[in-house]
């Protein structure tokens, strides 16, 4: 029969304390028939019993907190393969960005640490998300997504909904509804004239503005069947020109002057 783990407990709790008391009481007064001698040992055996229940309660509840943290533990994975599963999925249909999600989540959790984001948590939100970043384009008709040539207005008017697209995804889903900010954000700029939303400024979530500027060197920086890579040079120079306009500045100075560091760590 599979008790609860708090009914356990309790029972467990009740039926030793029930027996410590009998025997107990029947062994003191066994042993001390002196009316003083017999209230001190009460008294300590008071003691020992509050000893005894509080340790035996720790080493019971410890066993469940662990088997709790185990099942917690399988759950994210399970969570995470499943995001392995999205994301080769749509490397499968779009093969020139294979590489390229596993560049950014690094390089964005990277460059993440050097802004100051510390705590655990929120660097794991922002590595789903950078690993998500691009989950709408899963609604993205191939014949548009693949196309090798430069897109026409429509076409691009298309490409435009995926970050919303990202939204509708994650957004029910309570394990992924704090990553949201790359997927839904990574196309909004500095200066307001980014999509879906046309967010300004400190508006835009700072994983978002993290990523941009990662999202934005690693596809400059890379071959796309529409593009040659730029040399680096020039990639970096264009995202210093892009300071205050496409990016956040602040970014963009810790970006620049850590450049070989965060760049480093693709090697790690």
């Amino acid at each position: 029969m599979n008790v609860k783990a708090q009914y356990r407990i309790v029972l467990t709790y009740i039926a030793l304390g029930t027996l410590w008391i009998f025997f107990s009481d029947i062994i003191v007064e066994f042993l001390f028939q002196d009316k003083d001698t017999l209230m001190i040992a009460q008294h300590v055996k008071g003691w020992f019993f509050i000893i005894f229940t509080g340790l035996l309660l720790f080493l019971m509840i410890r066993k469940d907190m662990n088997k709790v943290v185990k099942m917690n533990t399988k759950l994210v994975e399970s969570y995470e393969q499943t995001i392995n599963g999205w994301v080769q999925v749509m490397d499968l249909r779009h093969k020139e960005t294979t590489d390229h999600t596993k560049r950014v989540t690094k390089l964005t959790v990277k460059l993440a640490k050097l802004l100051g984001v510390k705590n655990h948590t929120e660097l794991k939100q922002i590595e789903c998300g950078a690993t998500l970043h691009d989950i709408g384009k899963i609604g993205i008709n191939d014949a548009v997504l693949l196309k090798p040539g430069k897109l026409n207005k429509e076409e691009w008017a298309i490409i435009k909904t995926h970050p919303q697209i990202a939204y509708e995804i994650m957004h029910d889903i309570e394990f992924l509804k704090s990553s949201i900010d790359i997927p839904y954000c990574h196309h909004e700029k500095w200066d307001g004239s980014g999509y879906p939303q046309g967010l300004e400024g400190n508006d835009i979530p700072l994983a978002a503005r993290i990523f941009a500027v990662i999202d934005v060197w690693d596809a400059l920086s890379h071959p796309r069947v529409y593009k040659d890579a730029w040399p680096e040079e020039q990639v970096l120079e264009y995202i210093e020109n892009e300071s205050g306009k496409h990016f956040d500045p602040k970014i963009v100075e810790t970006f620049l002057k850590n450049y070989r560091k965060i760049i480093k760590s693709l090697n790690c």
